[in-house]
């Protein structure tokens, strides 16, 4: 894995997410080198590199800062092409460093990851008037997020994660996304039972981005029933099986497909 220290000129971005005003990633590159990740089609990285390196923008708080000051507020993502609380935060702390200056601001925050480690922070998210922090998790299978996602958390450490921010008031959510194409119908109510009793209050439900060379890069992961993510039935079904149980639940479910 190679580290790099980079200075980025600016820190806050227009995003273009629903939901989100501002885009804040303070690293390029993710060490979580999930096999289905888009990013590098999206930033143009060539994908043998994703998963290879990570450049940390070591002055992006003291940008950060300074933006702040200046621009409307609005909901901060933190962060959107790569997970802010990968293993490399550890040493660098920029996303902890972020999160303090959008507290003096009180900027509304939006957190997403497939790290545990979020919860180091939760002294500073929980002061926040608005944060929400949402789990990226696409299937209960241990041995399918090995495979495809084999530098992220464990799932059970994720859960307990969730659960830990949900206990002391922070709004958690799960990104249920993208569904692994093992997930049968018969599955759908156990899922959400697990999310919810871990604390979820949003379910928000995506499918695989296939972006040219994802399909290629996950047909050599060689897990069950692989076709299935270029079947769009089987994922709308899913989707209304998702959408009834949780309204059964008094759980909002989101489409992001």
């Amino acid at each position: 894995m190679k580290i790099r220290e980079i200075h980025c000129k600016t820190a806050l971005s227009q995003s273009s997410l629903p939901g989100l005003d501002y885009s804040l990633n303070p690293y390029r590159g993710c060490q979580h080198n999930c096999a289905y990740c888009y990013v590098p089609n999206v930033l143009r990285i060539p994908r043998d590199d994703w998963g290879c390196f990570v450049e940390a923008k070591t002055n992006i708080p003291t940008v950060l800062a300074q933006e702040l000051k200046k621009k409307k507020r609005g909901v901060v993502g933190l962060s959107t092409v790569t997970d802010p609380y990968q293993p490399i935060e550890n040493k660098y702390r920029l996303s902890r460093y972020c999160l303090e200056q959008l507290l003096i601001h009180d900027f509304p925050v939006f957190i997403q990851t497939k790290s545990a480690f979020v919860t180091r922070d939760i002294d500073l998210i929980s002061k926040l008037s608005d944060a929400e922090v949402m789990f990226s998790i696409g299937t209960l299978n241990e041995d399918e997020r090995k495979t495809l996602e084999s530098g992220a958390s464990s799932i059970s450490n994720r859960l307990n994660a969730m659960k830990k921010c949900t206990d002391i008031g922070i709004k958690t959510g799960v990104f249920f996304g993208p569904m692994y194409p093992t997930i049968k119908l018969t599955d759908i109510s156990r899922i959400i039972d697990t999310f919810t009793s871990y604390g979820a209050k949003e379910i928000m439900v995506d499918k695989f981005n296939l972006k040219p060379g994802i399909f290629e890069n996950l047909k050599k992961c060689g897990i069950s029933n692989f076709e299935r993510i270029k079947n769009e039935s089987y994922f709308k079904e899913i989707f209304d099986e998702i959408q009834h149980i949780c309204k059964q639940k008094n759980v909002k479910a989101v489409s992001a497909f």
